[in-house]
């Protein structure tokens, strides 16, 4: 392998979905400073956002964890998880990414950048979970596919 193909593998290591939230806040942030909308209470809203996608993240990651399988993109996972906030949503910890940019907006008096969400929303689903979700079907067939139809992809 020579070095362009190790910097592209280290690359796409490093392409994660907390990359992309980040580069979708900035743009957020960025139509905030250039063009505020305030509204009342939309601070408080907007924390409880960003507080309730941590709460979900952290309870789909540790989820996940104790049940032996991977969190992290682009890994095959082990085990089919969909018992307890995985009954709620297929994607809770992309879900909780939507709510945190969501809250980033709404502090940030970024109303104007709410299209942001979701197109963060499809871009995920073009990155992420198309690729996923095959790999889960190719794995567990019929479970999967009976969860599917019963819980919906994001909410």
């Amino acid at each position: 392998m020579d070095l362009r193909e190790k910097l592209k593998l280290a690359l796409k290591e490093l392409e994660l979905p907390p990359m992309w939230l980040a580069v979708f806040a900035a743009i957020g942030w960025a139509v905030g400073q250039i063009a505020p909308l305030p509204i009342p209470y939309a601070d408080w809203l907007g924390y409880g956002l960003v507080g309730l996608g941590l709460v979900i993240s952290g309870l789909a990651a540790a989820q996940m964890v104790l049940a032996r399988t991977t969190f992290i993109p682009r890994r095959q996972p082990q085990r089919l998880v969909t018992g307890g906030i995985f009954a709620l949503s297929r994607n809770p910890i992309y879900l909780a990414d939507a709510f945190i940019l969501s809250g980033l907006l709404l502090i940030w008096d970024a109303l104007f950048a709410a299209p942001l969400v979701p197109a963060f929303m499809a871009w995920i689903t073009h990155r992420y979970i198309r690729g996923e979700e095959a790999w889960i079907m190719a794995a567990h067939g019929a479970d999967y596919a009976a969860y599917c139809a019963r819980v919906r992809r994001w909410l």
